[in-house]
């Protein structure tokens, strides 16, 4: 008997807490109204705070969107990639063919700059050699060997500046 009656309490007690107010929301004046009835359609559906069987509010209906208009314009990071499959490896490939170009300048630019270093010290050499007073020799078309005359040592000392001057900086 007592666990009947215990039952009986708990239905009961289910039952008044069904008919208590299930719907509350805030109306036009900042109040917040309590009802076991709907509230009235002027009442925006943000303004719903609780609805019968503790089911949240709903997503407001379209025309309650706030216009984009007023908003900056939203623009993708640069640094984020949103390539997949194919693309990323195309780009991957382009990143290492532009690297590979780098390089291979890199390495033409080291070979010319080596060039005129060596350039360089061959003129200076022969500079010297020309400035001694030493007689100097060479082969003429012909094979045959002759020794240069003041004019010839002048005209090479000439060139060997010019090299100088475009080698040597």
């Amino acid at each position: 008997m007592k666990m009947i009656q215990t039952l009986l309490m708990v239905a009961l007690t289910g039952l008044c807490l069904s008919a208590s107010a299930q719907w509350q929301w805030i109306n036009k004046d900042g109040h917040k109204v309590f009802s076991d009835r709907a509230p009235p359609a002027d009442i925006l559906d943000k303004n719903i705070v609780k609805r019968p069987g503790g089911r949240p509010p709903s997503v407001a209906p379209p025309s309650d969107i706030v216009d984009d208009s007023a908003l900056p314009p939203i623009t993708p990071s640069p640094a984020v990639s949103k390539t997949t499959g194919p693309e990323k490896d195309l780009e991957t490939k382009k990143k290492k063919a532009e690297q590979a170009e780098v390089a291979k300048r890199k390495a033409e630019e080291e070979q010319v700059t080596k060039a005129r270093i060596e350039n360089c010290v061959r003129a200076k050499q022969a500079k010297a050699t020309y400035e001694s007073g030493v007689p100097v020799a060479r082969t003429n078309a012909s094979g045959q060997r002759e020794v240069m005359d003041e004019a010839a040592r002048a005209g090479e000392l000439r060139r060997i500046l010019g090299i100088m001057e475009s080698d040597c900086k």
